[in-house]
């Protein structure tokens, strides 16, 4: 059974306050009364809620000004908004403020009960995020439960396993979710670029050395492969790997022992393998750039990881992921959400760096943003407008491209930011003024 849902009134109403109160008790839900904006903040530094009815007009501090005030502070509860003045600019207004829905007073029971059962619905980012995460990897498509599948056969066994993927997949990520999940996980998880150091350097940092082996070497060191004893060692871009070193990779995965440079004593080594690259290993072994042994040895298990333009359907995840992270960084001043506009800009991109440029994305929009919604404005031009200057072609196919419904909801979505403006809309959008009117006439947007 679903218990009681917290629900906070805040109106300095007192008739409306006990009306509504008794309305939403005889729906299930328990429900806690404020007089005035101030008080209302003070009490959700306290208390958690489910829901907050906040009415717009009140002396002191306005219903505005404390949608504002919360969302900076990192409430991410639902907030429905109430006005005895209700316009279209002032429901446009309190959206864009943070509130999550807008109704005109006076407020029909049923409509209002609807309403807070549709807000009462929608889940804390955090827990959307951990039911479509696996460690801190996260999706939701048909591609993510492929990856996460594999992760969860492979990790209690001893295997090798090879992850490939573009830059920017999470080959990390997923590496650490294979150590975590395998019996392996209370030993360390040691990972190193082979691609970020030179080729004598990471063949000592890997096997160790003795001393005297090579000047400057005063004393003897063990390597990577010996501090992950017990644990995972990931070797990262393993398609990066010189010719001559991967001769010796390879013997440390026939024989499970290492020989240190300058030795020639072999030490047993207690460790698993996880190798990545965002290289074609097939490819790299036809041109010759790759040991064919070594590729056997490593591609026992491969897991692929997609590119995330093929994995579109996990943007909107991956936003409040991100969103999620930032708020934990930054409690001062955190972005509460993202527009319906910029989400769809967002889904729109094909993310070369993929989620590595999604993040930093979003965090430098979240700057812009000043701890307010995030705007398609606050998007790097690249993003707003991927069809550059000189008409709207190529931005005018891009809408093309995506179904009616969701043109529609973008088209609504822009003319909401630009509280009606045209223009404003159009610029957002990255079309000409006229395929704007064109589009709007096509939808019957403004006749309605």
């Amino acid at each position: 059974m679903t218990p009681p849902r917290r629900i906070l009134i805040v109106d300095d109403d007192r008739t409306f306050r006990l009306s509504t109160g008794e309305l939403l008790r005889q729906d299930g839900h328990e429900v806690e009364m404020a007089a005035d904006a101030a008080e209302a903040v003070a009490t959700l530094d306290q208390a958690r809620y489910d829901l907050v009815l906040l009415d717009m007009r009140m002396p002191g501090m306005d219903g505005l000004t404390a949608v504002e005030v919360l969302r900076k502070r990192g409430l991410g509860t639902p907030i429905l908004m109430i006005s005895g003045f209700g316009t279209i600019d002032t429901a446009v207004e309190s959206l864009h403020r943070g509130a999550d829905h807008f109704l005109s007073k006076p407020v029909d029971p049923d409509l209002l009960s609807a309403r807070v059962a549709e807000l009462l619905e929608r889940r804390p980012a955090e827990e959307r995020v951990r039911e479509g995460a696996l460690g801190s990897m996260v999706g939701h498509s048909s591609a993510m439960r492929e990856v996460f599948e594999a992760v969860r056969q492979v990790a209690p066994t001893e295997t090798t396993v090879l992850v490939q993927g573009e830059t920017g997949t999470g080959k990390e990520l997923l590496a650490r979710a294979v150590h975590d999940l395998s019996d392996r996980a209370g030993g360390p998880f040691v990972p190193v670029n082979c691609a970020g150091l030179a080729e004598g350097v990471l063949e000592s940092e890997l096997f160790g050395h003795v001393r005297g082996a090579f000047t400057g070497a005063v004393a003897d060191r063990e390597g990577l492969f010996a501090a992950a004893r017990g644990g995972t060692l990931f070797l990262d871009e393993v398609g990066d790997v010189s010719l001559a070193l991967q001769q010796r990779l390879l013997r440390v995965l026939q024989e499970r022992e290492v020989t240190p440079v300058g030795s020639s004593r072999a030490r047993k080594v207690d460790v698993r393998v996880v190798a990545a690259t965002h290289r074609d290993l097939r490819d790299e072994v036809a041109r010759g750039r790759f040991r064919e042994d070594l590729y056997y040895r490593l591609d026992i298990f491969r897991i692929d990881v997609p590119p995330l333009r093929a994995r579109r359907a996990d943007i909107p995840l991956l936003v409040e992921a991100a969103l999620v992270r930032l708020r934990e960084r930054s409690p001062r001043d955190p972005p509460s959400a993202v527009s319906p506009l910029a989400m769809r800009l967002l889904r729109a991109h094909d993310w070369p760096g993929n989620v590595r440029e999604l993040f930093a994305v979003l965090e430098s929009a979240a700057i812009r943003a000043r701890g307010l919604r995030i705007e398609g404005q606050h998007l790097p031009a690249a993003i707003r407008d991927p069809g550059g200057e000189g008409g709207d072609g190529g931005r005018e196919s891009r809408y093309q491209a995506s179904s009616d419904a969701d043109e529609r909801a973008a088209i609504l979505a822009a003319l909401d930011e630009a509280a009606g403006s045209r223009s404003r809309a159009a610029e957002l959008l990255g079309m000409s003024r006229t395929t704007l009117w064109r589009r709007m006439r096509d939808f019957g947007i403004g006749e309605e």
